[in-house]
Order: structure tokens, then C-alpha cells, then sequence
């Protein structure tokens, strides 16, 4: 494939089982530039949700903010008209987020039949994510066929791991076969490693602890911007607590469920282990931090236990990879909760004071998307907050990719 006069405009899409988030980018052999993005949210249900935005404001969605998405298939033909109307420029290539590449795919892929074969077969390590996203890029390219398609996976970043962090104590046959740790929200932390490196003034933080905290929680700890080792293992369903996913449980415990479930157990725990477990299972509440906070306030118990729960959980892994490392230079907060929760980051970092860590209350509320230290300024590791920006590193990918091919 030939490029265009040097520019590249890539379609990137996210999606999740029950969402797909899309994105437009530019690139001329330099940073890409988000040209518009959109999101449909409420795949699967009676009514779906719809935004499309250009990235001067523009409203591009037409009045359509309801919309039927029955699957992800009807979804994505939402996708596909938005982008191809509006005088968007037409892209030359597409670039998928997938969770899980399974033991066999090693590095971002031009996605061709064989890596296809490997997708399918990675379902069994991520039954939550993949299907989904494996769907969508059979769809994509079926109507474009003659566009590249990539896949840019949220495990790569972690390949840097040493033997001793991705290593499962478990019988030799089931780590042959790919059973270890992976790590994800790869891309999210590659994207601030990118954007801290770029920072001028700042001292790029030699060995630092990232908190992505979502809807899906990870911490990782990095040296000279590496992984080193991190809280989620051989599936997004581990770590610390998140919204709907327990985090590292008692191995004896999921013994004791199997054996208490009625069925076809296994299928039934995976569900409530992705679904119906972590801050929903103890606040009662939807899966949405604020609405917890909102009721905690008002003296709900079970939403306190849920949010002490929760921090708790994350600052035992912050703490944890500070003694890891001898002491950090950065602790950097990341995704839904980690940018916009003043409260929790707080609660995170209270009692870790002994490490050199405190923040400055008032930068903490500050509430831009901008890339912001909140720590106080005798605090000797910095305190970031950094938006993560998946979408644009699956962009920085893709472009490398199609330009090595040419």
C-alpha cells in the first residue's frame, strides 16, 4: 500500500461487550491529530446510545443520540456511516484495541488469516472482551477489504516483565500453555510514558507506579518507563477491586463457589466474577463511582465499606510496588476514576506519607483534562494526574506499522 502524500488517516476502534468507542486520526509522519470521535454505548439493549463529536466541538451526530443497536455487527454499520459522512477524509487503515492476544501473538499485529486463527483461539483467556472485538473486525473487514487492519494489544506494553513477575506457581503443563501473567491497560500506560517523555522542564520519572482506575483497575510499576510488574495477571478480572470484577481472590474461595454453584458452574462464576462482583456487589449501587460517593455521603454503609474497600485495595498495591522498587519518583493517576476522583486519590495515598508522598489539596481539585501534578511541593515522588489516551497510541501504532510496511 502506498501512503497518500505521506498522510495517514486511521479509524480506531475500542469496543467492549456492550460499547464501542471510535476515533478519527491525521497523521503526516508526526503526532496524530484527533480529527473527530464517537462512542455507542447500549449494545445489545432496547435502545442504544449515540455521540459523535468533531474535534473543534462540532456536534456531528445529526440529532441522533438514541439509537438501535441490537449487536455489535448493527453497531458497527453506525460506526461506518458516521465516519464516511461529514467530509471526513476516507481511511487507509484500521486499528482495533483487543484485550488479549492469547500465548501465541507476540507484539502489535497486521491482523491477516493466521493471526485471525490465533484471535479465536485467545477467546478462552478473555471470554468478557474478545468475542466482542473479534466480531467487530470480521465485520470491518468484510466492508473494507482492501483497507489494512491492525490490532494493538493491551498486553505488549507488559512483554517487558521479568520471568519472575509473569510467572505463575502452577504445574509446568498449564504454563506451557500460556498460562501467566499478561497485564493489561498496556496502551493506557504506554500513552503516559509518551506524554510524560514529551513534558518540557519535567525530569522524566525513573521509577514510577501508574493507577488506572475505571470501570477496570490496574497499578504497574515501571522502571525507566518499563513494566516491571503489575496487578493484573492472566486475565483483567484480577488485581485490585473494581467495578464489577473482584480482584485477586483466595484461590479456596473460588473452589468453595464452584462447588456451591448449581449447573454448569464454571460458566456461572466466570459471569459473576465479570458482572455481579467488586463495588457492585458490595454497595448495591450501579457500576459508577459517583453514584457510591453520592451515597456514602449520605451515610450509606454499605457504599463507605465499598469505597474503603476499594482504596484500600489500591493502596496496597501502590505501597506494595513502592517497596518493590526502593522508593518511586512519580506515582501518576489515570482512567475515569484515577483523573476525576480528587477524593479517592486522597484516600489512596493517606498513609503513605512515610514513602515522601503528599498532595496539595488544592491542585488536587483542580479539575482540567490537562496533565497536572497535584503533590504538595516538598513531596519528593511527584503525584500526576495524566489522561489516558488509548486511542491515540493505537494510532502512533498503526502509523508505524503501515509505514514499515512501505
Amino acid at each position: 500500500m502506498s501512503l497518500p502524500d505521506a498522510i495517514v488517516h486511521i479509524l480506531v476502534i475500542n469496543s467492549g461487550s456492550s460499547s464501542i468507542k471510535f476515533s478519527l486520526f491525521e497523521t503526516e509522519e508526526d503526532e496524530p491529530r484527533s480529527l473527530a470521535e464517537g462512542e455507542v454505548t447500549g449494545i445489545g439493549g432496547a435502545t442504544g446510545k449515540f455521540k459523535f463529536r468533531h474535534a473543534d466541538g462540532r456536534d456531528l451526530s445529526g440529532g441522533r443520540t438514541e439509537v438501535k443497536a441490537g449487536s455489535s455487527v448493527e453497531a458497527i454499520g453506525l460506526v461506518v456511516e458516521a465516519v464516511s459522512g461529514h467530509e471526513l477524509p476516507k481511511f487507509q487503515s484500521v486499528g482495533y484495541r483487543v484485550v488479549h492476544p492469547g500465548p501465541k501473538l507476540k507484539g502489535h499485529q497486521r491482523i491477516d488469516e493466521a493471526v485471525m486463527k490465533d484471535l479465536d483461539e485467545a477467546v478462552e483467556f478473555a471470554p468478557l472482551h474478545d468475542p466482542a472485538v473479534i466480531g467487530v473486525i470480521r465485520e470491518l473487514k468484510r466492508r473494507f477489504p482492501h483497507v489494512e487492519h491492525y490490532a494493538c494489544f493491551d498486553t505488549v506494553f507488559h512483554e517487558t516483565m521479568p520471568e519472575a513477575a509473569t510467572t505463575y506457581p502452577v504445574p509446568v503443563e498449564f504454563r506451557e500453555r500460556g498460562v501467566r501473567r499478561y497485564g493489561f491497560h498496556g496502551l493506557s500506560c504506554e500513552s503516559i510514558v509518551r506524554q510524560l517523555r514529551a513534558v518540557a522542564g519535567m525530569e522524566f520519572p525513573r521509577r514510577m507506579v501508574i493507577a488506572h482506575l475505571g470501570s477496570g483497575c490496574s497499578v504497574t510499576a515501571l522502571a525507566d518507563g518499563l513494566s516491571v510488574d503489575t496487578t493484573m495477571g492472566l486475565t483483567p478480572t484480577g488485581g485490585v477491586v473494581m467495578g464489577t470484577r473482584p480482584g485477586d481472590l483466595d484461590p479456596g474461595l473460588v473452589l468453595f463457589l464452584l462447588r456451591e454453584m448449581k449447573g454448569d458452574a464454571a460458566s456461572a462464576l466466570e459471569s459473576m466474577m465479570n458482572h455481579e462482583s467488586g463495588m457492585v456487589a458490595l454497595s448495591g449501587l450501579p457500576n459508577d463511582m459517583r453514584s457510591v460517593r453520592e451515597a456514602a455521603a449520605k451515610g450509606d454503609a454499605k457504599a463507605t465499606l465499598a469505597v474503603e474497600i476499594f482504596t484500600r485495595s489500591v493502596k496496597k498495591a501502590v505501597g506494595g510496588f513502592v517497596a518493590l522498587m526502593g522508593g518511586v519518583d512519580a506515582v501518576v493517576f489515570a482512567g475515569g476514576i484515577g483523573e476525576h476522583d480528587a477524593q479517592s486519590r486522597v484516600e489512596i495515598l493517606r498513609g503513605l506519607e512515610s514513602f515522601g508522598i503528599s498532595v496539595n489539596s488544592a491542585r488536587n481539585e483542580d479539575s482540567s483534562d490537562a496533565i497536572r501534578r497535584i503533590s504538595a511541593s516538598d513531596s519528593v515522588p511527584i503525584v500526576l494526574v495524566v489522561p489516558a489516551k488509548e486511542d491515540w497510541m493505537i494510532a502512533i501504532h498503526v502509523e508505524h506499522m503501515m509505514r514499515s510496511r512501505n
